[in-house]
């Protein structure tokens, strides 16, 4: 199974690949001019890795949680994705992501931080996934 971790944000969308149950890599952000610019970036992304599911990121029981995956409903139907998509809570993915990227290159605001958040991401959702069978 080949999964895409998506961190949708409103500046950058974090990405992160896994084909092995253990082996999670972040891929380069994209950096969103537009939803539409944004979808169609994603959208290729899941054609060249072949992805069968995703996962994303989102503040689950928090009051934000249902206005959250209306907009990740509406934005994952402008990608047209036709296989399987998880839910996996994000909190505290993108303060974890500034601790492992120490010192200087964390205030760089080129995607790095949002694709190692939707590694963990990612990471959280396999791990929970194995622990359950």
């Amino acid at each position: 199974m080949k999964y895409l971790a998506i961190d949708l944000g409103l500046k950058r969308i974090g990405l992160a690949y896994s084909a092995h149950k253990d082996l999670v890599t972040p891929l380069p952000a994209v950096m969103r001019k537009n939803r539409n610019q944004a979808s169609d970036e994603v959208k290729k992304v899941i054609r060249e890795w072949e992805i069968d599911a995703v996962v994303i990121g989102v503040p689950l029981g928090g009051s934000s949680e249902d206005e959250m995956k209306r907009r990740i409903a509406h934005f994952m139907n402008l990608v047209a994705f036709e296989g399987e998509v998880f839910y996996q809570d994000e909190a505290g993915s993108s303060l974890e992501a500034e601790n492992l990227m120490k010192g200087e290159i964390k205030y760089i605001r080129d995607g790095r931080v949002d694709s190692i958040s939707a590694m963990i991401i990612l990471q959280r959702y396999l791990y929970k996934k194995k622990q359950n069978g």
